[in-house]
This record gives structure tokens, C-alpha cells and sequence, in this order.
């Protein structure tokens, strides 16, 4: 069973930095994109949104929002992603999402983690 686990979430004041993790485990996943989706939740509609996302090859891909403010890593051999966020705002405030799409183009998610962005 495909296993997404994410940790670093938390409260952070505007202009500070979190960062977080995201290990896969269950299985090889060959070549994969592993990266961050965020939702506000309470807003009817609301999909979520690409943050960031990294290839086995090292093709980064972010959000427009957070350009020059994040910053997404991975280790291959062990399947795991990280996000740094710096100069955080409160507009980033969402539910963070780790994501991993694998060669048959599945999709899997973790159980999201809350980033608050708040003085």
C-alpha cells in the first residue's frame, strides 16, 4: 500500500519560514514528480493548487505565488521531497499537500498538513 507521509506544518508569523517533508513508501516508483499542492479549505470550488514539483530528473515546476520564495529538494534514493518556505505570507495560510505521480501517471496524496501564516 502506497503511503504518503508529510510532517512540518505549523503556526508561523508573516515574513518567517517553515519547512516540510514528505516521505512515499509501498512500493518503486520508477521515475515520478513529487512535489506540493495547497487548499483552502471553506471556500465552495476551491481545487487545489500547484506549489511546487520535482522530477526524478531534477524538472522543477512552482506556483507563481511562491517564485523566489520556495524552494523544493528531493532525495531519489529514498523517495523523499522536501519544501522550504521562506517570507511566508498570510495568503499562503492553506492545507499543504504532498503529491507523488508516478510512471503510470497515478496520482497519490498524502493526508495534508496545515501551514498557518499569522501574527
Amino acid at each position: 500500500q502506497v503511503q504518503l507521509m508529510e510532517s512540518g506544518g505549523g503556526l508561523v508569523q508573516p515574513g518567517g519560514s517553515l519547512r516540510l517533508s514528505c516521505a512515499a513508501s509501498g512500493r518503486r516508483f520508477g521515475d515520478n514528480a513529487m512535489g506540493w499542492y495547497r487548499q483552502t479549505p471553506g471556500t465552495p470550488g476551491t481545487q487545489r493548487e500547484l506549489v511546487a514539483s520535482m522530477t526524478t530528473g531534477g524538472f522543477t515546476t512552482y506556483g507563481d505565488s511562491v517564485k523566489g520564495r520556495f524552494t523544493i529538494s528531493r532525495d531519489n534514493a529514498k523517495n523523499t521531497v522536501l519544501l522550504q518556505m521562506t517570507s511566508l505570507k498570510p495568503e499562503d495560510t492553506a492545507v499543504y499537500y504532498c503529491n507523488l505521480l508516478d510512471t503510470y501517471l497515478v496520482n497519490y496524496w498524502g493526508q495534508g498538513t496545515q501551514v498557518t501564516v499569522s501574527s
